[in-house]
């Protein structure tokens, strides 16, 4: 499909604009990095405990922030999850231990604080029923004893069938909450309720998922997400210098490491954390970039081979030009797919997909501003050094 006519557009004589365009976003990334945000790594490479929490009503990040202050926990991050209605948010704690027991302790101080100083009317000493598991209420029922079973047996099998249909409505029925006693009416002997509402009590909150990191694992998988991008680069510079000339494979290696660093450095400059699920984004940016670089390239080849006299500034932009309809149609249609879930794709997804949304507009836009004309000034060079100059015509397919 031909989405332009015949397209004379001279992308070459706009090398300065590009130019520019390029060290505003790299410099101002740079700078990010190393002097403001930093690399804003997450749980995944630095170590820590990441945990999700679910509220009856719509959770007060503020309070929340609060509560962890008394704690010590000064620097916890602290964001909504998924949708308003769902009520959840995201706590993160940073932590420089690295035995398991010391790692939980993230878990138990985040519990703790809200159920001191969050949660709906706090009762120390009580069951929290929210956050209890079933043996947690099978021994508080077994104690209580409101069925008047008496110590044997058949009294913990009883209670423990009490329990676990406590536990059936709060995490299969409610999405792991009870709103209030009431809702235990018809599950349980109403003794049992009455009980539960002398001895227990509902905190308002819940803890949907724990994720922990040592910080031994996070820096082993910062090195290999490092290793995964160098040995990537590396394989395509020596399949583009098989495949067409060196200076082909540097250029496009070139442009891809362009489009990496200022979609890192924006991650910077937003102060986005950077995860596993973003490395990959980065890792299919790589691939993406590649492959658009190698259409250009492929007609520049093919272009040269035919007309080896004309001035190869003048091959490359006609070769841009005659690819643009592609280019344009594909990035194009890409860019809506990845805008879509950057949108509505929700919390889990949203460091994923605006990695993508600025790798392939970088992507596209270095494919004709960077990889290009590299190949301009590199023949360029070579003639101001009194060298003989070779157009790059690459090897036959």
């Amino acid at each position: 499909m031909e989405l332009f006519g015949k397209v004379n557009i001279d992308w070459l004589g706009k090398k300065w604009y590009f130019l520019g365009f390029s060290l505003v976003f790299s410099v101002a990334g740079i700078l990010s990095m190393l002097f403001w945000h930093g690399i804003p790594k997450g749980v995944d490479f630095k170590g820590g405990t990441l945990i999700d929490v679910k509220f009856v009503q719509a959770p007060d990040i503020n309070q929340i922030r609060k509560a962890m202050d008394k704690v010590g926990e000064h620097d916890a991050r602290i964001v909504s999850y998924g949708k308003s209605a769902d009520h959840e948010v995201i706590i993160g704690l940073a932590l420089n231990q690295t035995s398991e027991a010391a790692l939980d302790t993230g878990r138990t101080k985040i519990v703790s604080a809200l159920q001191t100083d969050y949660a709906t009317n706090p009762q120390s000493g009580k069951l929290d029923l929210d956050t209890a598991g079933r043996q947690g209420v099978t021994d508080l029922l077994v104690q209580s004893d409101p069925l008047k079973l008496g110590q044997s047996d058949a009294a913990s099998v009883r209670y423990g069938q009490a329990a676990e249909a406590i536990l059936n409505l709060r995490d299969k029925q409610n999405s792991g909450l009870i709103a209030s006693f009431s809702q235990l009416n018809g599950i349980v002997e109403p003794v049992i309720v009455s009980e539960l509402e002398q001895s227990a009590w509902l905190s308002g909150f819940t803890v949907r998922n724990v994720e922990i990191v040592g910080p031994q694992v996070g820096a082993q998988l910062q090195k290999q997400a490092l290793e995964a991008m160098l040995f990537s680069l590396l394989g395509m510079l020596i399949y583009l210098w098989y495949r067409f000339e060196f200076i082909y494979g540097a250029a496009a290696v070139v442009a891809v490491f362009h489009d990496t660093l200022i979609t890192v450095g924006f991650f910077s400059l937003t102060n986005q954390e950077i995860t596993l699920t973003v490395i990959a984004a980065i890792l299919t940016l790589v691939g993406y970039s590649m492959n658009d670089t190698i259409v250009v390239f492929d007609r520049i080849r093919e272009n040269l081979q035919m007309n080896r006299r004309e001035v190869l500034a003048d091959v490359v932009n006609r070769s841009i030009n005659q690819t643009l309809s592609r280019t344009v149609l594909t990035s194009g249609l890409t860019f809506l797919t990845v805008l879509s879930l950057y949108l509505f794709g929700g919390e889990v997804l949203h460091g994923f997909s605006f990695a993508l949304v600025i790798g392939i507009l970088i992507g596209t836009y270095s494919s004709i501003a960077v990889a290009a004309p590299m190949l301009v000034a590199y023949t360029n060079w070579r003639a101001s050094k009194g060298k003989a100059v070779v157009l790059p015509a690459g090897k036959r397919a």
